[in-house]
């Protein structure tokens, strides 16, 4: 008898295989409760979700929450569901579901670090971090759901594209997928949903004037270009590149190949004290299925306009992008153009309260305590667009932190230098615990509400915790 020793990977993918034939025995009068994270990678989770149970013809109703807690987790268990998914979400609340839905068939699909809790048969809970696969880097929430619906029906293989959109919105895309998510890229790109191409590594080619993109670009960093837009429009004119097409603003894509090489020899030429100065090219993904300089067409701008849906409260437009409801990605987009005046709006408040006393600047570190001044879902973009900049000479934790409605302060942490040796959701755990608070997120992008009465507390300890651990980091460098 040959026994096949299957390795982590296809373990993982069994236990996937598993849970979709248990769903399969679930009758299909039964209404089902899907409750997803509010980022890109939970609304893409979510579609794909929608779109298998469309096509099994059940019925559903969702809810997107920022953050899942127990008074969330209470507050759905009132309703007449006996069936409830948990996508991009639900790992780190185990506990907590296992005594509020008990009784009820859970499915959880999440990528998230599990809480260390013993569960009973009635919860199916998929998370790659059982089989040893990181799920920061290796796989999404949305891939994880991806794969379940693969295995209900080869035709969701036709929403292999959407996973890939939720991995990219979690930032694991390094100039490529790791073994698992470059399975699902390989599928949309059969499928005809996806191309990949070789470009440069900059946001907004489809959609953002030429002469912007450069303004604006942080990674990479063009060193006397970004940051100033007289000096962009000045680099482009020395390459011999018209910044303008009669009265428009040229776009990336509006190049020709001669202008792409002079733009990308001026570029490494401007990066040569850095330490990889022809780091300026990777691969950008393409959908084949989307008008030529839509928000959509760029893997990463659609993934950038499902943040914008869940940030504005709008998840349901995102959802219907997903679809591919025309009626709804032309709201989306409208969506997408107040999602930016947001962020303008919030990095205007930034910019203008540097030196009050709710920011807080030390070595290795800035705190930014925006209060009521801030969109509580907009805090976490404020830390990734700061962290990204390169206003730091060391590695620096930055958090920001606003106030929800209901007595609570969202915090979200982020790092300036995404290659540090740190763990950033064990580290804001280890903090929100000693003010009575409640953590999530993953290694590279984490966040935690807390009471707001505590945040004096919590500051104070978020202080000690990161200058201890600067002083770690500094002791560790030979």
């Amino acid at each position: 008898m040959i026994v096949i020793k299957l390795d982590n990977y296809e373990r993982f993918k069994e236990s996937i295989k598993q849970a979709a034939a248990r769903f399969k025995d679930i009758n299909k009068k039964e209404k089902i409760r899907i409750v997803s994270h509010l980022d890109s990678d939970g609304i893409s989770a979510c579609s794909i979700l929608i779109n298998a149970l469309n096509l099994e013809n059940r019925k559903y109703s969702v809810s997107i929450v920022q953050q899942l807690n127990r008074k969330v987790i209470s507050e759905i268990s009132k309703g007449s569901y006996s069936c409830f998914f948990f996508t991009d979400i639900g790992s780190g609340k185990l506990n907590d579901i296992k005594s509020l839905l008990s009784g009820k068939r859970v499915f959880i699909l999440d990528h998230h670090k599990p809480e260390d809790v013993d569960i009973d048969d009635s919860i199916v809970h998929v998370n790659p971090h059982l089989f040893g696969i990181n799920g920061t880097q290796e796989i999404s929430g949305a891939g994880v759901v991806y794969f379940f619906t693969k295995y209900l029906n080869k035709k969701n293989e036709d929403m292999a594209h959407i996973a890939i959109i939720g991995a990219i919105g979690d930032v694991q895309e390094n100039n490529g997928f790791s073994r698992i998510n470059n399975e699902i890229l390989e599928t949309a790109k059969a499928r005809g949903k996806i191309k990949v191409i070789k470009g440069l590594r900059v946001f907004g080619a489809q959609t953002k004037p030429l002469y912007k993109i450069l303004q604006y670009c942080t990674d990479p960093y063009i060193p006397d270009v970004t940051g100033s837009e007289s000096n962009a429009i000045q680099f482009l004119q020395q390459m011999g590149i018209d910044p303008k097409n009669g009265k428009e603003w040229k776009k990336l894509v509006h190049l020709t190949k001669d202008e792409i090489k002079k733009l990308a020899a001026g570029i490494i030429m401007k990066r040569l004290n850095e330490k990889k100065p022809e780091d300026i090219f990777g691969y950008v993904y393409i959908l084949c299925d989307e008008e030529k300089e839509s928000p959509l067409r760029d893997a990463k701008e659609f993934s950038t306009l499902l943040n914008a849906c869940g940030r504005l409260n709008k998840s349901s437009l995102g959802i219907g992008t997903c679809l591919n409801d025309k009626k709804i990605k032309k709201k989306a987009i409208t969506n997408l153009l107040r999602y930016k005046k947001e962020i303008v709006k919030t990095m205007r408040w930034y910019e203008e309260n540097k030196n009050s006393e709710d920011i807080i600047k030390e070595k290795g570190m800035l705190i930014i305590n925006a209060k009521d001044n801030v969109r509580p879902t907009m805090i976490g973009t404020l830390a990734s667009i700061i962290s990204s900049s390169n206003g730091f000479d060391e590695t620096t934790f930055v958090m920001s932190m606003a106030r929800l409605l209901d007595g609570k302060t969202k915090v979200s942490l982020r790092i300036s230098d995404r290659k540090a040796d740190v763990d950033l959701f064990k580290i804001i755990s280890d903090i929100a615990e000693k003010a009575d608070g409640e953590a999530g997120g993953h290694l590279s992008a984490a966040g935690a509400v807390i009471p707001t009465d505590r945040e004096k507390e919590f500051i104070e300890e978020a202080e000690n915790s990161f200058a201890k651990i600067q002083q770690e980091i500094v002791n560790l460098i030979p």
